[in-house]
């Protein structure tokens, strides 16, 4: 189930303050230098930078 676009607007990164952009089951930042993907888990999104993928 997709987050809800009010919701989306509001979310930044943690870790540098980028917007984040919806892409499966992921959070991902949309930072040039960043691209932490965070998941989401029961429809909750979970921004811990410990618990964030490293882009590949």
């Amino acid at each position: 189930m997709p987050l809800e676009a009010g919701l989306l607007e509001i979310l930044a990164c943690p870790a540098c303050h980028a917007p984040l952009k919806e892409q499966d089951t992921e959070l991902v930042c949309t930072g040039q230098d960043c691209g932490l993907a965070y998941p989401v888990r029961d429809d909750i999104p979970v921004l811990l930078v410990d618990e964030a993928r490293r882009p590949e």
